[in-house]
C-alpha cells in the first residue's frame, strides 16, 4: 500500500500509524489529521466493507494526500510493531479486537465507547451488551487530556471520549471541581451534526429528512448519559444529569448548552463562573473562554473548544456554553491529541486551531 505524508525533517521523530475502520467519517478525518501530521505515517487503513476501495474515489477530499491508498480487510499481522492503532469500529467490535492488539501494538485509541465506563455493569443497560474485560475497563485512560493529562503519557490503551461528552465535560467539570454547581439536576441541551450519525445510511440522515429540521433523540437513556456523569464527577460524590441531544442540520457540530443550579453557599456571578473556567484551562492550547457566546462555525475543521458561561440571578441558574466540532475535537482530533501526549509529542501536533471561516 503506498501512502504520502507531509515531508519532516531527517531528525523530526516518526512513529507507524495504522487505523482500523478507516472508511467511516471519524476514519476518513483521521486521515485527514495524519497526512497534515509531523510525526505520523500512516502505514495500514482497514475497511472491511470498502475492502479493494482506492481511498481517493471513495473520499476524493483525500485525493493529494493518498492517491494510492486503497482499504484492506482486516489481518492482524499487518499491525505487528506498529506504534499506534486508532480503532474507528463499533463498540463490540472494538471490545473483541483489542484482547488481540494488546502487546502487539504500541498504543491503541479506541474511538468507540467500548472502554469509557469504569463500571461494567453500566454496558448493559446503556449500551446492550455485556463487557467481559473489568481489568481492561479498569487500565484504560481517559482520553480527555484537559482532564488528566499525566495518566496519558505512555498509556497502552486509551479511550476516546464521545462527542456530546467533551463539550459537556468541558463546560461542567471546571464548575464541578472548584464546588460551584450542585452535583444533582444538571441539563445538558446538545445540538449535533449529522456527520455523528456515521456513513451508514439511516432515515434520520437522509437530506429530505435532515434538511430544514431539528429534532431530540435519545431521550431520557441516550449512551452518553452516564459517561457524562463519571466524566465531570471526578473524584468526588457522582453527579446526576439529564442529557437530551438534539439532531441539527449542519455537517459537523456540537453545541453544548449546560444548566445547573448553584451549590449551597456558592456566592456566584457571571465573572466568579468565567473565572473559576479560566483557572481550570489556563494554559490549555485548545480551549478558550470567554464571554462571547461560542459558535460551531467559528471550531469548523479544529481541535478547538469555546467556551463561556453566565450566571443569571433572577432564575438562580448557571448556564455554560461550549462549541467543538464533532469529528474533530469530538472525535478523531481528540484521539490524535490524546496519541500525541501518550507518544511523547507535541501535543497540538498535526491538529488545527484555527477554523475556516467564512
Amino acid at each position: 500500500m503506498t501512502t504520502t505524508s507531509i515531508p519532516a525533517s531527517r531528525s523530526t521523530p516518526r512513529a507507524r500509524a495504522a487505523i482500523i475502520g478507516a472508511s467511516g467519517y471519524t476514519g476518513v478525518e483521521l486521515m485527514r489529521l495524519c497526512a497534515q501530521h509531523p510525526h505520523l505515517d500512516l502505514v495500514y487503513a482497514t475497511g472491511d466493507t470498502q475492502a479493494g476501495t482506492r481511498a481517493a474515489a471513495l473520499y476524493p477530499s483525500l485525493s493529494a494526500a493518498y492517491p494510492d491508498l486503497v482499504f484492506e480487510a482486516f489481518d492482524p499481522d499487518r499491525v505487528d510493531g506498529v506504534d499506534v492503532v486508532f480503532l474507528g469500529l463499533p463498540h463490540e467490535a472494538s471490545m473483541a479486537l483489542v484482547p488481540q492488539l494488546t502487546g502487539r501494538v504500541g498504543t491503541i485509541v479506541d474511538l468507540s465507547a467500548a472502554y469509557r465506563l469504569k463500571d461494567a455493569s453500566l454496558y448493559p443497560t446503556w449500551y446492550g451488551f455485556e463487557h467481559d474485560q473489568p481489568d481492561s475497563l479498569a487500565t484504560a485512560v481517559y482520553g480527555l487530556p484537559e482532564l488528566d493529562r499525566s495518566a496519558l503519557s505512555g498509556a497502552s490503551l486509551v479511550a476516546t471520549p464521545g462527542c456530546h461528552v467533551t463539550a459537556a465535560t468541558l463546560a461542567l467539570e471546571p464548575l464541578v471541581a472548584a464546588g460551584l454547581i450542585d452535583r444533582h439536576g444538571i441539563v445538558v441541551d446538545s445540538k449535533t451534526g449529522i456527520s455523528g450519525a456515521g456513513r451508514a445510511l439511516k432515515h434520520g440522515s437522509l437530506y429530505c429528512s435532515a434538511d430544514e429540521n431539528l429534532e431530540a433523540y435519545g431521550l431520557l437513556d441516550h449512551r452518553h448519559t452516564p459517561e457524562i456523569e463519571q466524566a465531570i464527577s471526578g473524584d468526588g460524590p457522582s453527579c446526576r444529569v439529564l442529557f437530551t441531544p438534539h439532531l441539527a442540520p449542519l455537517n459537523r457540530a456540537i453545541l453544548a448548552t449546560c444548566y445547573a443550579t448553584p451549590a449551597a453557599g456558592a456566592a456566584l456571578s457571571t465573572e466568579v463562573l468565567l473565572d473559576a473556567i479560566r483557572a481550570r484551562y489556563a494554559g490549555e492550547p485548545f480551549v478558550v473562554v470567554g464571554a462571547a457566546s461560542p459558535s460551531t462555525k467559528a471550531v469548523l475543521g479544529t481541535n478547538t473548544s469555546m467556551l463561556t458561561a453566565r450566571y443569571d440571578e433572577r432564575t438562580g441558574t448557571v448556564l455554560a456554553i461550549c462549541a467543538i466540532d464533532n469529528l474533530c475535537k469530538g472525535a478523531s482530533g481528540g484521539a490524535v491529541q490524546a496519541a500525541n501526549v501518550a507518544l511523547g509529542f507535541d501535543e497540538t501536533a498535526g491538529l488545527q486551531r484555527v477554523g475556516m471561516y467564512p
